[in-house]
């Protein structure tokens, strides 16, 4: 059995981890993750900043513009920066 068959790179982890969070990671790649985890504290910084992050936008209260909105904002800006440009 090859030593890479169950160890990961920090890198693979954090994109396993990233992969996790938005549940596409496989069962095998989050055993994988959960084994790194429990010896690399670097792995689990990233890992728990992660949540912390996935959480705080979840529970946020954000309002995003709508797409006729940005649009109007775009036109707008475009005029402005052709007057600009003319003068």
């Amino acid at each position: 059995m090859k030593k890479r068959f169950l160890f990961i790179s920090c890198d693979e982890a954090k994109h396993i981890c990233d992969k996790a969070q938005y549940g596409e990671a496989t069962s095998w790649e989050q055993f994988k993750l959960r084994f790194r985890l429990f010896y690399c504290h670097i792995t689990k910084t990233y890992s728990r900043k992660n949540t912390k992050l996935s959480e705080t936008i979840e529970t946020s209260k954000v309002q995003c513009l709508k797409a006729e909105e940005r649009n109007k904002l775009q036109s707008a800006l475009n005029e402005e920066l052709t007057k600009q440009q003319q003068d």
